[in-house]
């Protein structure tokens, strides 16, 4: 996921997609989500900064992070890539999205870490009772949602916004379309000659394609409202430490199992599933097979994460077809 190399896509790169325990094949949970020039983090465990060095990602053009809850695995990356960030020349705001206590988080880490930078790193503290819109711009909106975990945990849906419908060139000179008149019709206005002719605008236009959209469930339980937060979207992830067998240690822990990924993910109807977050007991590749085949047989459209991977939003779509 190069810079300058993402068109007009949305793009995630997978960087870590362990649980607690971090091993070599899996580290904490982290990902960047790219949407044609805009980088969102999401959640940044241990390890995150040299997770993006790895796989080639950057924080160049990384002005927002989410993070779903204040458990080490999800945020002790944060330290250290705001201080890189800020010896390497911090020239953007950066902010830095949470439940509660992502403000205490931040300004101890402004304090001890960050102090030239004070000014450029802001915290905003996240609702975690419920959903709500946190961040929004022209072409993309992200809502927050709450998940069932033993301290305050959200979850995050991204929206890409409508783009414009696309002048067909041929079509609005053939109709006598005026210049003057492209920028309207391109908001999907119809075109009115002098004499009252309406010509529709789906006669001189293009449909734009159908917006992206991606949502992020960290550590949950099994929780009704989720499918719903999450409805429809090209792509869920949805934690996956356990599985079917591990009933009782999810019940305790507040996670979730292979089935309950599955499950949310068909109630929801999303395009596909992918599925990380693995307790260390899934060491290797192997072990991780076994629960891909537990959820696929709930929810065919699966796909297991690992660390490193990337994923074409476009190309998830075009499975579909």
């Amino acid at each position: 996921m190069a810079e300058g190399n993402c068109g007009d896509g949305m793009y995630l790169k997978v960087l870590g997609c362990g649980s607690a325990m971090p091993k070599p094949l899996h580290q904490h949970s982290a990902q960047m989500l790219r949407l044609r020039d805009k980088n969102f983090l999401i959640d940044c465990g241990e390890g995150t900064q040299m997770q993006l060095l790895r796989f080639g990602a950057t924080w160049a053009n990384l002005h927002r992070i989410f993070i779903t809850h204040m458990h080490g695995d999800h945020c002790l990356g944060l330290p250290g890539l705001l201080s890189s960030m800020s010896m390497s020349g911090l020239d953007h705001p950066v902010h830095v999205y949470g439940p509660e206590g992502i403000d205490e988080y931040i300004d101890f880490i402004l304090k001890t870490f960050c102090r030239e930078d004070a000014d450029r790193i802001f915290a905003h503290v996240v609702d975690h009772t419920q959903k709500g819109v946190v961040y929004e711009d022209h072409s993309i909106t992200v809502t927050s949602f709450p998940l069932k975990h033993r301290i305050a945990t959200v979850g995050y849906r991204f929206d890409e916004k409508p783009k414009p419908r696309h002048l067909n060139r041929e079509m609005a000179d053939f109709y006598g379309v005026p210049v003057a008149y492209f920028g309207l019709i391109k908001r999907g206005e119809d075109f009115v000659r002098e004499d009252g002719t309406v010509i529709k605008n789906d006669l001189i236009t293009f449909a734009p394609r159908t917006p992206y959209s991606y949502a992020y469930c960290s550590d949950t339980a099994y929780f009704s409202s989720v499918p719903e937060a999450v409805r429809g979207v090209d792509l869920l992830y949805h934690e996956t430490t356990f599985g079917a067998a591990m009933e009782r240690r999810a019940n305790e822990t507040l996670h979730s199992r292979s089935v309950d990924a599955a499950r949310v993910a068909a109630e929801a109807g999303v395009g596909h599933l992918l599925i990380g977050h693995y307790s260390a007991r899934y060491s290797n590749r192997a072990m991780v097979q076994e629960l891909l085949l537990e959820t696929k047989e709930l929810f065919p459209r699966t796909i297991a994460a690992e660390d490193g991977m990337t994923i074409d939003f476009q190309a998830l779509r075009d499975k579909l077809q």
